[in-house]
């Protein structure tokens, strides 16, 4: 989706690099709602702490929702998404020798409502 291809390179991606200490490695979330997008990206720095900046907007909105003075983390569906990241993170990374390719292939298993 260009939408969210857009949102990771001109506004996420210049983040990641002014927090500095990335990993190297995260994920995108793109929930199409039933009244709007949410796009979240995360990505991890310091070998165990998750970053994330979030893109909402309704489809009847001009301009996208101010995600400072809302501070949405993430509907339910999307926190199993992030929970699945972080054990995978936690199994393949967070170990005497972290497998990037390991982290990469694991798949998330969430069930519906």
């Amino acid at each position: 989706m260009a939408q969210a291809q857009s949102f990771i390179r001109h506004d996420v991606m210049p983040r990641v690099t002014e927090e500095g200490d990335s990993n190297g490695m995260g994920f995108v979330i793109v929930h199409a709602g039933t009244v709007g997008i949410s796009i979240s990206a995360h990505w991890w720095i310091q070998g165990s702490v998750l970053c994330q900046h979030v893109y909402r907007k309704l489809y009847s909105a001009i301009e996208p929702m101010d995600t400072v003075r809302r501070p949405v983390v993430a509907c339910v569906w999307e926190l199993a998404l992030i929970n699945a990241e972080q054990e995978a993170w936690r199994k393949t990374m967070m170990k005497s020798k972290p497998s990037p390719s390991a982290y990469m292939a694991d798949r998330a298993e969430v069930e519906t409502a």
